[in-house]
């Protein structure tokens, strides 16, 4: 009879404090950390489908826009966050002589989710992983064969970030490193010498879709961030950077990038769709 008590209370007093903990939760309306951000920065690019037997650098600047959302989910007793990332580049390269020029452009997509650690007040790590996507090209001005070079891949990616908040005076600073590693997808290359006529006319695209991990691709992204708060917005400004080296099908590639990113980021709350002007007590993912 006791043990019978016993499990009964027990469970009992468990299921209350489940239920004060989920009210507490929905008490703090979950924020959504907006930052919309542009960059400046360099391009390096090589590609051995648009320039047969040679491995030449083309280098030159380079544009980006990112739009970044991230919100705490109900997943994980609520410590899971949610992140979204859409990325555009525009680039444009010469190589070494100046005398070749070549276009590039892309559409990254990454939606990814981050269980979080707090090792203190002032320092969150999160770890997790992402799914992303990519399209675009490279477009060579002054090749009669193959002008073109497709990119798209599908893949699962590794994801670690840090969060830590640094005070100034009175100003509070949050800093953020985070890095993405893919280890697994899939990804469209063309065989070398494969026109896109001879794959997308003829009919001949065997092997054109490849298993992609470590033996023929490896990529990574760092970003380094920092948030300063102003009397009426939130600075977000910092470093980005990006790695893309392929090797399949005969074809040697890569892809490298490095931006200097500034804009403006926002944790509002979002009420029936619609944003909430409250001032308050909320559960952000960043903050």
């Amino acid at each position: 009879m006791r043990v019978r008590l016993f499990l009964f209370f027990f469970f009992s007093g468990y299921w209350l404090l489940s239920l004060q903990a989920q009210n507490m939760t929905e008490d703090f309306p979950l924020s959504v950390n907006v930052g919309t951000l542009v960059g400046a920065g360099r391009y390096n690019i090589m590609d051995t489908y648009l320039s047969p037997g040679s491995q030449t650098n083309y280098q030159g600047w380079a544009l980006r826009v990112l739009n970044e959302r991230m919100k705490m989910t109900r997943l994980g007793n609520g410590k899971i966050s949610r992140q979204q990332q859409i990325q555009i580049d525009f680039a444009s390269v010469l190589n070494p002589a100046y005398t070749l020029k070549e276009y590039a452009g892309f559409i990254d997509y990454t939606l990814g989710y981050h269980y979080h650690f707090n090792v203190s007040q002032n320092l969150r790590l999160l770890a997790g992983g992402a799914v992303h996507a990519l399209v675009g090209g490279v477009y060579n001005i002054q090749s009669s064969n193959n002008p073109a070079s497709a990119k798209a891949d599908l893949d699962l990616n590794l994801s670690g970030m840090a969060l830590y908040r640094l005070k100034i005076g009175k100003m509070p600073l949050w800093i953020r490193y985070q890095l993405a590693i893919p280890f697994a997808g899939i990804l469209f290359s063309p065989h070398y010498g494969q026109s896109y006529y001879e794959i997308f006319q003829l009919g001949n695209g065997s092997g054109v879709v490849k298993f992609s991990s470590f033996h023929n691709r490896w990529a990574m992204k760092n970003l380094l961030m920092v948030d300063i708060p102003l009397p009426k917005l939130t600075i977000r400004a910092g470093y980005m950077g990006s790695m893309y080296y392929l090797n399949v099908n005969g074809i040697k590639s890569h892809l490298n990038s490095r931006y200097f990113m500034i804009g403006v980021v926002r944790d509002f709350i979002m009420v029936g769709g619609k944003r909430d002007g409250r001032k308050g007590m909320h559960k952000s993912a960043y903050y």
